[in-house]
């Protein structure tokens, strides 16, 4: 069942909004999860009153006081029993961050359990917008479309989708950045020396791993530079997804390892098999010289670990997904071409060569995340839960 934690209100602005924020949420390892973490602490900064629903495998998680209420994710009668304790709650807009995965039942469509008993004023933030969706995805996304009083998306391209493809009115799409920390530039060398790798042309990927980051294709690309440049390392910073882990192990990360040891790379390609804390993600994103996002789906919408990298001041080399190409335009990153490891290699090549070409893509990248920071982000969706909240009359439960 949901669990309930009493509302214990601090004192806050005398126009604060009151927000109930459902997600993933900490502890839980999961890029929503953080994606969520990151915007109620940045609303919190700006004297506005979050909290959040978490989304739970089990009734067993252990969360901080921001959480006020729980919902085990295969649970449909959770689902209804959030929506009336919402209701009953000081909150004045539901801000509902969606991803297919985090949900339960075909295509997590419990979630419509949920938001179609809510009588306050809905925002859904999209982090997946499917160009093809399958039918279910396809009404599940245009019932909480229909639902919101407004549609939050990351990406010009999720923008035009929702438009085209799932006939959303423009008048209720809004493009709010995805958020960033606040980095301050860190010298390259510095935070070499940090980790110890002063003497390396560091090459680097985060983020939880499964089959469709590409790093195959990296570890391959790798095989080729070595030849040529010894000191090359490339870094796989994190663990297995944990939904891949529940189902199939560490099959993915062992065959990753198994092609370094087929491919004698075991002084050139280095995993770091945990989920990081974000000052030691930041600190080797400073360190890399190049950051790879060489993922294999070509209809991701949004990408956390690259909007890092941009903040973060990496010279970046991608594939051209979707969220790729709409941030990495000409002179903001280097595409290669899907799963072609010696294309990958010849990019990264120019720019082991090229400090200076390195330094112009790290300094463009870091500009632009400078609107993408969380401050930022925050205000702008302050502004949006203001206006939905003064526009919605609330209806009763």
């Amino acid at each position: 069942m949901v669990t309930e934690t009493p509302f214990k209100m601090k004192p806050v602005k005398e126009t604060a909004i009151n927000v109930a924020l459902i997600s993933t949420y900490p502890p839980r390892e999961c890029g929503i999860a953080t994606f969520t973490r990151d915007l109620l602490e940045a609303l919190q900064k700006r004297g506005e009153n979050p909290w959040v629903v978490a989304l739970d495998h089990s009734a067993h998680g252990v969360y901080g006081r921001d959480v006020r209420f729980r919902i085990r994710q295969e649970v449909p009668e959770d689902y209804r029993t959030a929506a009336k304790m919402i209701n009953a709650s000081p909150a004045q807009v539901v801000s509902l961050q969606h991803e297919f995965g985090i949900f339960g039942g075909h295509w997590g469509e419990h979630v419509l359990e949920l938001t179609k008993r809510i009588n306050r004023p809905l925002v859904v933030t999209l982090h997946t917008v499917l160009p093809n969706p399958p039918l279910s995805a396809l009404r599940i996304t245009q019932a909480l479309c229909r639902q919101a009083a407004a549609v939050v998306v990351m990406s010009p391209s999720a923008v035009e989708l929702l438009e085209q493809r799932y006939r959303v009115s423009a008048s209720s799409v809004h493009l709010i950045w995805h958020g960033v920390p606040e980095v301050e530039p860190l010298p390259k060398q510095e935070a070499k020396l940090r980790l110890g790798l002063a003497d390396r042309l560091v090459l680097s990927t985060f983020g939880l791993i499964g089959p469709n980051k590409g790093i195959e294709d990296a570890i391959e690309a790798v095989a080729w530079l070595c030849r040529q440049y010894p000191h090359v390392l490339y870094l796989v910073l994190g663990k297995t997804h944990p939904n891949l882990e529940r189902i199939y192990g560490e099959d993915y990360l062992d065959g990753l390892k198994a092609k370094v040891r087929a491919l004698n790379l075991h002084d050139h390609v280095h995993f770091e098999n945990r989920y990081l804390k974000d000052e030691e993600i930041l600190t080797y994103l400073q360190a890399s010289d190049v950051y790879l996002t060489p993922y294999h789906n070509p209809d991701q919408i949004v990408s956390g670990t690259l909007s890092w990298a941009l903040a973060s001041g990496c010279a970046i080399v991608s594939t051209p997904y979707r969220y790729a190409r709409d941030m990495l335009a000409p002179g903001y990153g280097v595409l290669v071409p899907f799963r072609q490891p010696q294309k990958l290699a010849h990019a990264l090549k120019k720019l082991i060569n090229r400090c200076d070409l390195r330094g112009r893509l790290g300094q463009r990248a870091y500009l632009k995340s400078l609107p993408m920071r969380w401050p930022k982000v925050a205000a702008e969706y302050a502004r949006l839960f203001a206006q939905v909240s003064s526009q919605t009359e609330v209806g009763a439960a």
